[in-house]
């Protein structure tokens, strides 16, 4: 059937296309259904929205990623891709080969999969798990699936945290410390997806994060590291598509979690690479045995696909920092970087840098470099090849000016701080979208408060949002006081 295909922009980055009712039933076509368009010599897959309203008979309409494909089309039904009856066979708790795995990977790559069978594959793999070799072969599938970048190197580091924690902005002290001391390490980072900021969000505070591979290639090769958006430069893809599939039920199973990061950092590079994996309440990991679980299959895995790879088990119940929001967390990184800041950001910076130089087999003190200003210098070089100010101070970066601060009710010690929690909050003020908004941490576990105290303070760049933030953060007493006189016994 030819039909004129015309854009039409309803936000969605799978490649729908809406066609009239009328024209889809002559196709045979049904909701979710794809179909072949034959557009300029190639031959393209959409997914079928049927709709009488946002388009005449006759025209196709085609959305964004599908924006190019204009005028005349030719358009037929397409066969379901082969991956259908794989995804049907780990649903059934089937082990899938390694030609299997490519198959998925493949299909979701190029988009043939809709919405609801995408969504299978992750139910699949959130209920019945990957085993060891289907771990090994996801994690090859998904790095051939996106553009490799190569260095001029035989040790190029990285590393990487599985997330959860609110207000973990180690990598860009860890960056500059690692560079500073003579390792390349080009650092692709995400957006913030559930959480107030991604490394990418904070970072771009300072400067810009999108790159194509040479203007990537060209800050590295100037200064000896970058702090960059994964996003721009078509690392591991399949993963982006996964995680979107992945984020409305919030499922992170650990095979597809190895996969998802150990396939960004061979797609990037690197050859020796740390990973963070924080564990306890509110993080993605709950208890240190499974942590270390974790850590052991990370090893094997990253041994067979040729990295060298140390874990470091850190403790995630509470937020590291002060800072929540992407500039609450830059004047976190500034203050750190300047020998000042929040002591759990500096330490943990420092070890995990510690870590990845030895792992990388340079003789370096992370302490000296960050006291002697050296890694406060290479960061500030990274900013300026990436468009930004080098100069820039903590004054200069102002949070959102509606602020509202939450206290404690009574006095006692502070025996919980709600990761989740404050994110949640945070997000509701306005982060990652609006920079300024976050929250600032007043008080951590442990600390005595007496009533009236601060616990923290939420910043917003908009009054009602502001508004929801509060509402949530009285809901969800993310920071909880138990008063002195109450006991530690709970009788059930």
């Amino acid at each position: 059937m030819e039909l004129d295909a015309v854009e039409i922009d309803i936000g969605t980055p799978s490649p729908t296309v809406l066609v009239h009712s009328e024209d889809a039933e002559e196709l045979g076509a049904h909701p979710l259904d794809r179909v072949q368009i034959a557009f300029d010599g190639d031959v393209l897959t959409g997914i079928v929205e049927v709709t009488d309203e946002l388009l005449d008979r006759g025209e196709l309409g085609v959305t964004r990623p599908l924006g190019h494909v204009t005028g005349p089309v030719e358009v037929t039904l397409a066969p379901r891709p082969e991956s259908v009856a794989d995804i049907r066979k780990k649903l059934d708790d089937v082990e899938l080969d390694r030609e299997e795995i490519a198959t998925v990977v493949a299909d979701i790559n190029r988009d043939r999969l809709n919405d609801v069978e995408l969504g299978a594959y992750v139910s699949a793999v959130y209920a019945n798990g990957l085993s060891l070799a289907e771990t090994m072969h996801l994690t090859e599938a998904m790095t051939d699936a996106g553009a490799r970048l190569e260095w001029d190197a035989d040790v190029v580091a990285d590393k990487h945290s599985i997330g959860g924690v609110a207000g973990n902005r180690v990598t860009p002290i860890v960056v500059p410390i690692v560079a500073a001391a003579g390792v390349p390490i080009p650092k692709t980072s995400s957006r913030a997806v559930t959480s107030p900021a991604g490394t990418a969000d904070t970072m771009e505070v300072f400067c810009p994060v999108e790159f194509s591979r040479e203007e990537l290639r060209a800050v590295v090769d100037e200064t000896g590291g970058c702090l960059a958006w994964g996003g721009s430069v078509n690392l591991s893809p399949a993963d982006d598509k996964i995680i979107r599939a992945e984020n409305p039920l919030s499922l992170d199973p650990p095979g597809q979690v190895i996969a998802s990061v150990l396939s960004k950092k061979l797609s990037a590079g690197s050859s020796h690479v740390v990973i963070d994996i924080p564990y306890g309440e509110g993080a993605k990991v709950d208890s240190l045995a499974e942590a270390r679980e974790l850590a052991v299959d990370f090893r094997r895995v990253g041994e067979h696909v040729g990295l060298r790879l140390e874990c470091a088990i850190t403790e995630g119940s509470q937020p590291v920092g002060r800072g929540i929001g992407p500039i609450l967390e830059a004047r976190d990184v500034l203050a750190v970087l300047a020998g000042e800041g929040p002591r759990d950001l500096r330490l943990k910076s420092l070890r995990l840098a510690e870590l990845l130089l030895e792992a990388c087999g340079v003789d370096a003190d992370p302490a000296a470099i960050l006291d002697s200003g050296r890694a406060d210098e290479r960061f500030r070089a990274i900013v300026a090849a990436q468009g930004g100010d080098p100069d820039v101070t903590v004054d200069d970066l102002d949070p959102g000016g509606q602020t509202a601060t939450i206290a404690a009710d009574e006095g006692g010690d502070v025996v919980h701080v709600d990761s989740r929690g404050l994110s949640e909050v945070a997000r509701r003020a306005g982060a990652p979208r609006d920079q300024g908004a976050g929250i600032l941490l007043h008080r951590r576990v442990g600390d005595a408060v007496a009533a009236g105290d601060p616990l923290f303070t939420v910043h917003a760049e908009k009054a009602e949002k502001l508004a929801e933030a509060r509402e949530v953060a009285t809901e969800r007493e993310a920071v909880r006081v138990r008063p002195p006189d109450e006991s530690l016994v709970e009788r059930v």
